[in-house]
């Protein structure tokens, strides 16, 4: 069990998160990220499955075969497109669903957030894309969702974190969806 050691890193990455929204002009929507992770199931499972370099819901996930913590938090946090998936009338299978603008800044915002607490001093602005990349076709997310998302993280990428924020917050005045 790594109690404080996971407070300090999920607290670095909210904080994190909290910073990059108010660039990204939601900043008053960053203020409620991610508070389930200080819930007891979250928490809890999360410090016993503490590794400081990734995810615990991984070796969670290596040891029960599922990850607790992260059925509970995907459940609760708009900003992961895991939210975002519901019975389709058409297939009467889960499917994606087309995330609402605001989520996907914020999973945007999360995942920039991610790549800087968890890679540290090797951290640069195409980390994220590559994790993106790394996973890709590998996730159930809508296309539209994607597209965008993978159009931010190339954003941030290729003209760096000033110039993607404030391209997002452009892109917020003058629309509503993607």
């Amino acid at each position: 069990m790594q109690p404080w050691k996971h407070f300090r890193t999920i607290t670095a990455h909210r904080h994190m998160v909290i910073r990059h929204c108010f660039k990204a002009g939601i900043g008053w929507q960053g203020l409620g990220h991610d508070l389930s992770k200080y819930s007891p199931v979250e928490f809890w499972n999360s410090s016993r499955f503490y590794q400081g370099d990734r995810s615990p819901n991984d070796k969670e996930r290596i040891v029960r075969g599922y990850s607790l913590s992260w059925l509970h938090h995907k459940g609760r946090n708009r900003h992961h497109y895991e939210y975002w998936t519901d019975y389709s009338n058409v297939t009467h299978k889960v499917e994606p669903v087309k995330m609402p603008l605001k989520y996907v800044i914020e999973m945007f915002c999360d995942r920039v957030a991610a790549s800087k607490i968890y890679k540290g001093a090797q951290y640069d602005d195409r980390k994220p894309l590559e994790y993106y990349q790394w996973g890709k076709g590998r996730h159930l997310m809508h296309e539209e969702t994607d597209a965008f998302l993978e159009k931010l993280l190339t954003m941030l990428a290729e003209d760096g974190e000033d110039k993607a924020f404030a391209w997002i917050r452009q892109y917020r005045k003058t629309h509503n969806d993607y």
